[in-house]
């Protein structure tokens, strides 16, 4: 829940997808097994914070929908709505922010791909967080980021408090 005036973004990388078959597309390649566990870790992390979106902007990558679904599995209070955005599969940090002006949501969860989202992760806070992950935005790394607007469309780069940064204890 976010006070009156503010907006959260929940800003995730994809967990951990497999590469076990080389003639697979990139857009369909799913999560592997330490991806299935740090997604649903991450799910836990959110509910036990109280990080609960409730609307969810996601790549339509097989990777991303199963990093949302897992994360999900874990209680959630209210189902948020789920919108599964073609624009944002290895989206620029642009296209990121652009989907972000649209979003209805007090709370959103954004789920894409690096090497955008550690970028534009690194574009919202006045202040980064101090892990040293950061930089990186290994997979499954969420940064949690409030900002003081009225409206997504206000949001502007080096406006948001950093509330939060999390990745699953499988890094990679």
């Amino acid at each position: 829940m976010t006070p009156a005036g503010h907006r959260r973004l929940i800003l995730t990388r994809h967990a951990k997808s497999s590469w076990d078959d080389p003639a697979m597309s990139d857009h369909d390649r799913p999560l592997n097994r330490r991806g299935l566990r740090g997604a649903l870790e991450l799910g836990e992390w959110l509910h036990s914070r109280g990080y609960e979106p409730d609307e969810v902007l996601c790549s339509t990558a097989m990777r991303t929908r199963e990093t949302w679904a897992r994360a999900a599995a874990a209680p959630l209070e209210v189902m948020p709505a789920v919108h599964y955005v073609d624009a944002l599969y290895h989206a620029s940090p642009d296209v990121m922010l652009a989907q972000l002006r649209k979003a209805k949501g007090d709370c959103v969860m954004m789920i894409g791909h690096n090497p955008g989202i550690a970028e534009f992760a690194a574009m919202l806070p006045a202040r980064p967080p101090a892990d040293p992950d950061f930089r990186r935005y290994p997979t499954a790394a969420t940064l949690v980021v409030d900002f003081q607007v009225g409206s997504w469309a206000e949001v502007k780069p080096g406006l948001g408090s950093t509330m939060d940064f999390f990745v699953p204890s499988g890094r990679d």
